[in-house]
């Protein structure tokens, strides 16, 4: 009578949770492919690997944030000149939050971001900025005091939401859109308790406004109190009170 666990071991691999049968296995342990100087280092670009940069990520942010104080996190583009009444607005708005005992959370690079940060660091508060590896690298603004440059957008859009009270978002692109979609999401599944959201410039948000009335809503896609979930304003004391009154200091 044959040994059936015997074989099994001859087509069945363990690798720690990982089970791998027939031509699935691989040559070699797990201690042979760490100890081995010789071998592949194909590793480092895996996945297997990735997650422990993922892991590093997130522990570096939140190692780095924790003590922050009530936070309000500013959105908005990159591109916007510093000439620019936007810009003016991003540096009061940013000056106003600190004053209110807020730090200035943004994604730490130019244009409105540079802005809010800006106008933090003049009022003597903490600003602070989260950056990411782009293919154009631009690096963090000079008025970020506090600055964790982050490998993966899912890691850095978690910071946002964890340390931030409530948002304000400038105009802005693409990732601008994204960041409020994202929040706005996370406020209407109650994934986050509610916390303000403030959109700057009503003649740059209405055209997404309204889209959002007369298709979304119309259409049965979001619901009327869904419009609800944020504010919509030209005044910068206003949207610094909205936002600092529903977040508390």
């Amino acid at each position: 009578m044959g040994n059936p666990e015997g074989a099994r071991a001859q087509h069945e691999q363990r690798r720690g949770p990982v089970v791998r049968r027939k031509e699935q296995m691989q040559p070699g342990t797990t201690d042979q492919h760490l100890l081995d100087t010789h071998g592949a280092t194909d590793w480092v670009h895996e996945d297997p690997f990735r997650v422990m940069r993922i892991q590093s990520e997130f522990v570096e942010g939140f190692g780095a944030l924790a003590e922050l104080p009530p936070a309000i996190s500013v959105f908005g583009s990159a591109r916007t000149p510093k000439d620019s009444a936007e810009y003016e607005a991003g540096v009061r708005i940013g000056r106003g939050l600190a004053e209110a005992g807020f730090a200035v959370i943004t994604g730490g690079g130019p244009g409105a971001m540079e802005a809010a940060n800006r106008g933090a660091t003049e009022a003597g508060g903490v600003s602070v900025g989260l950056g990411i590896e782009l293919p154009f690298e631009q690096g963090l603004n000079p008025y970020v005091n506090i600055g964790v440059d982050f490998r993966y957008f899912f890691v850095r859009k978690t910071m946002f939401v964890k340390y931030a009270s409530g948002f304000v978002v400038l105009p802005g692109g693409l990732g601008t859109l994204d960041e409020l979609f994202e929040a706005l999401t996370l406020v209407q599944t109650k994934k986050v308790t509610r916390f303000p959201i403030v959109l700057f410039g009503t003649e740059y948000w209405r055209g997404l406004v309204d889209w959002v009335t007369h298709t979304l809503i119309a259409q049965g896609k979001a619901a009327e109190r869904d419009l609800e979930l944020f504010h919509i304003t030209d005044d910068i004391d206003e949207a610094i009170a909205l936002v600092t009154k529903e977040a508390g200091a």
